[in-house]
Order: C-alpha cells, then structure tokens, then sequence
C-alpha cells in the first residue's frame, strides 16, 4: 500500500442496485466504506451506486432511487457490491437477470474485481454464474428458493457471511454490515474498521460463522440483560474469566445467565469471551510490536501456543503471519 494516499487513487466500489432494491441493503454499503478513514481523516473508498442504464429503480419499501451511473461503472470498480432484492424481483421469481446485468457482472470478476452480495444479492451473483462450486449465504428466509434455483451453490444459511476470496456473500440485512466492516478490516486493519463502526454507532465485530439470528427471543425486560456482565468482560479479557463470576454480576443463576447470553449475543458465553480475545489480539498484532508470548497474555489467552491455535482457528492464520500481512499492507 502507497504510504503517500494523496497519490493514490481510491478503492472504488460500485454498489449495483436493481429493481425492487432493498433501501436497507442499498444504504449499508455505502454508509460503511464511506466511514473507513485514515489517520488524516481521508476516505479510504470511493463508493458509487449504479443500475443498468443508469435507470432509476424503485426499492422494495416504495420509493424511487436515482443513480449517477450505469452498468459501465462495473468495468473500472474494484469492489462490486450487489445490494438485496425484495418481493417482485425477477431473480426472485425465476433465478434469471438480465443478459447485460449478467455479462457486466461476469467481466468485472474476469478482470479481478471482488464481487460482494447483500442479502438476497446472492440470488444476483447466482445468476451470474459467480457462485458455482462455492460455498455462500443468503438470508435464511430465501434459503430453500435460492437450493431450488441454484443447486450447484453450496448454501450454508446459518451464517452471518461467507469469505471466499474473490465472492463473498452476507446473510439478511443487518448481515450485511457485518461484511462490509470485515472487508474494511482485512483492507485496512482492526483499528480502521472499529473507528468505522464507531462512526456508524454499530457493532465493531461479529464474525463470519456467527449463526444467524433465527427466530431467537427479545429478553423480556431490560433488567435482565447479560450486556454489564459483557462490558466487564470486555474490559478484564486478560483474566480468567469463568461462567459462575460472570452470572454473579448479572444476578443470575448460571443456567438463566446462559441462555439469556445466548439469546443476547447468539453464542454461548464461552464462545464470545474467544471471539472478543482474538479480538483484542488482532488489534495488539497490528498496532503494536509485543511479542506473540506478551499479545497472549494481554488478550487473556495465557500462552502464545493457546493464542496461536485460537487464531488459526477463527481466522485461518497463526499470528505471526496475520502480523506479517498486515504490516506489509500498511
């Protein structure tokens, strides 16, 4: 990466959206890299909606979205982001996009460009042909539509997004910013995408293989939430942290805490304490020179062997290879 960023030319991402465009899906990608910023304040991506024709469409929610550009936008962009589609889309009904819809998509991912979907966008990129032989997602609603209408994808619906490379598809909605901070993250590290999250007053991180949320209950009054038990969590990861103290500061029993932890966070209290340490250690790999053995012990992981099997793990790497990516990035 240029360390002059006044010399370089943005990471353009192009969001197409089509008839019946979910507003939802539409906004996030443009909201979410509009916020990544580096040290000076300079956005890191230049974001840009297009259609076919550079016609306006009507969304899903009944009003109309008028775009500065056409289908050609697809042939410079580096990243192309294909939002939702709602009730009354053609891919919806049948599987198919139009000839000129599916070619431009098909020429940006020849050429290189990262073809990203929304929601049921997944439905668009299928059409394409860019999901063949791969695993994806959609959101879980339109799962048994999207095996019928495409039975050589590999679906997996009980994820929040699936990272495979070149495509990567997120599930329903909210799945959506999930995504797009991840690709900030892995574009631009942790400290980029939190401050971007920040801006956007969502969630800095939920990772991929976090089940969807499916039919899960709202906790019946706020009193009983576990969120002070996390906050404290979150602030005391290099310590031992077990179920029963954690239940103690919710004034829980630990079976209640659990399940109101789970119906909270989708994952059980164990499995986010992980989560939140790879956390805390991707963020120390990036931003400071400790030792493997000193990172693992301040994300609370105890001993770099601990440390670097969590990581291979959750991330596919060991730390001293995700350190070494992203210093030669930044």
């Amino acid at each position: 990466m240029c360390k002059n960023r006044a010399m370089e030319r943005r990471h353009l991402v192009a969001v197409l959206a089509l008839d019946h465009v979910v507003g939802f899906d539409l906004g996030t990608p443009t909201q979410v890299f509009s916020a990544a910023r580096d040290e000076d304040g300079r956005r890191l991506y230049d974001v840009r909606v297009c259609t076919p024709g550079s016609a306006p469409v009507r969304s899903s929610a009944g009003f109309t979205i008028t775009p500065d550009y056409g289908l050609e936008l697809l042939a410079e962009a580096d990243t192309v982001v294909v939002s939702g589609v709602g009730h009354g889309s053609r891919v919806l009904a049948d599987g198919t996009v139009e000839p000129e819809v599916r070619d431009a998509l098909r020429a940006a991912a020849d050429r290189g460009a990262r073809a990203v979907s929304v929601c049921t966008g997944a439905f668009v990129l299928a059409a394409a042909g860019l999901l063949d032989g791969r695993r994806a997602t959609t959101h879980w609603a339109h799962a048994d539509k999207f095996r019928e209408l495409f039975p050589h994808v590999d679906l997996d619906p009980d994820v929040l997004f699936v990272d495979g490379g070149e495509v990567l598809t997120s599930a329903g909605v909210g799945a959506g910013v999930d995504l797009c901070l991840h690709l900030v993250r892995n574009d631009h590290g942790s400290e980029v995408a939190n401050m971007a999250a920040r801006r956007c007053v969502v969630p800095p991180w939920r990772p991929g293989g976090q089940s969807q949320y499916i039919v899960r209950p709202v906790p019946e009054v706020a009193d009983t939430s576990t969120a002070a038990a996390r906050a404290w969590a979150l602030e005391h990861l290099a310590e031992p942290l077990d179920l029963r103290s954690l239940a103690d500061r919710s004034r829980m029993s630990v079976r209640t805490f659990t399940r109101r932890f789970r119906e909270e966070t989708g994952a059980s209290p164990g499995k986010w304490i992980t989560q939140q340490r790879v956390e805390r250690a991707r963020h120390l790999l990036e931003t400071t020179d400790l030792a493997v053995d000193q990172v693992a012990r301040h994300a609370g992981f105890g001993t770099g062997a601990a440390l670097r099997q969590q990581m291979t793990a959750v991330l596919g790497v060991p730390p001293s290879v995700y350190r070494t990516t992203f210093r030669s990035a930044g």
